[in-house]
């Protein structure tokens, strides 16, 4: 029994159809954890739209994610990791494109195929702008693939991502250096039209992650098996720490826990007092020791009866709830870039329509239903 992820093939490559009609020649991005997909289906995906979509590349988060896919797709990889001198050199054929985030880096690549990274208002890495006269003299005569500027994903009130696109271009110009192609990240498809108008001659490629493999929800879905089912009388002990039960009810084991990144949390920046109101509760709660889960039952989410263990979860249902089965399936609304599933299972439209049937009921997804279909991660 496992920590499922569900795909609809069918409306996930519809989804990405529609993404690549509308940002012409996108370069997918295929990191980390796969965005809970994992790398190899990322990277088959990409492959299956191809050079006749406009995708001739991907983008790769390391080296090391590069070699470990080398033969699911067959096109040019670009890396978002900055070579760093010194460090420990993975080889990889011509085709994966290094990217070069200092001069140092780029006088170390010289000869091989690069990709210029520009620091922008991201403040995260790459050459700054009065670095340019210097990386000049540090190419080689063949010059570089082509140069990125990666932009923040927040847009203050006096943001301009054209504006700040543009002045790049200006300032590589003004240092007398070529352009052959500009990768962007986070711009708005009529942004990068408005680059495309006022630099008719420079072409443009998005880079894009979430909003290809993650922007169609319906499409893609979580579900953890339910392990156990437990009644549990008002102040017995519970779990790993022992925590009394506050009123009597059901504890439901499922799976999924902090192997998984279940009840991982990234810090969030909270503007405005509304979203700061809601922290300061939450927190408040967590203080009681009363913290949601990411699974639901019967479209609610239910509460932890303690923290995730490693492989399993243990979640509290009230008395007046007729609990789930073992063996069916809770809904689990998670962060795919930081969850790691025991399988990822890609659906047919018959087994699609199983489990949409199965979202009225108990059992949700037969896991047999769809085994040939599914890929371990």
């Amino acid at each position: 029994m496992s920590l499922t992820f569900y795909v609809d093939q069918q409306a996930w490559r519809a989804h990405h159809r529609r993404i690549v009609a509308d940002h012409p020649t996108p370069v997918p991005v295929v990191k980390g954890n796969g965005y809970g997909f994992t790398l190899p289906v990322l990277a088959e995906a990409a492959r299956q739209l191809g050079p006749a979509t406009g995708v001739d590349r991907i983008a790769v988060g390391t080296a090391r994610e590069a070699a470990s896919i080398l033969e699911h797709f067959p096109y040019d990889m670009a890396l978002l990791e900055p070579f760093l001198p010194g460090a420990d050199w993975v080889d990889l054929p011509e085709r994966v494109v290094r990217n070069a985030a200092s001069i140092e880096a780029v006088r170390m690549l010289a000869g091989r195929r690069m990709v210029i990274d520009c620091r922008s208002s991201l403040r995260r890495h790459g050459v700054a702008r009065g670095e340019l006269r210097a990386l000049r003299q540090a190419l080689c005569s063949d010059g570089p693939d082509g140069y990125c500027v990666h932009l923040p994903i927040g847009r203050p009130a006096h943001a301009d991502p054209v504006r700040e696109i543009s002045e790049w271009i200006f300032a590589l110009r003004d240092a007398g250096l070529t352009i052959p192609v500009l990768y962007v990240s986070h711009l708005h498809r009529s942004e990068v039209g408005a680059l495309r108008l006022l630099f008719p001659r420079i072409r443009f490629r998005s880079r894009i992650g979430t909003d290809l493999w993650l922007g169609d929800p319906s499409a893609i879905e979580a579900r953890a098996t339910v392990l156990d089912v437990l009644p549990v009388g008002r102040g017995e002990r519970i779990g790993y720490r022992q925590w009394r039960a506050r009123q009597g009810g059901w504890v439901v084991v499922v799976s999924g826990g902090a192997v998984h990144g279940v009840g991982l949390e990234a810090p969030r920046i909270l503007r405005g007092m509304l979203p700061r109101a809601k922290e300061i509760g939450r927190s408040g709660l967590r203080a009681m020791n009363r913290t949601l889960s990411p699974f639901t039952w019967r479209g609610r989410r239910c509460w932890f009866a303690e923290p995730p263990h490693m492989s399993v979860s243990m979640i509290y249902l009230p008395d007046t709830e007729v609990p789930p089965r073992p063996g069916s399936e809770l809904v689990a609304e998670l962060r795919h870039t930081a969850t790691h599933f025991d399988r990822v299972a890609m659906l047919d439209d018959e087994v699609v329509g199983g489990r949409r049937a199965g979202r009225q009921g108990t059992t949700g997804v037969n896991p047999a239903a769809c085994a040939e279909s599914c890929s371990s991660s």
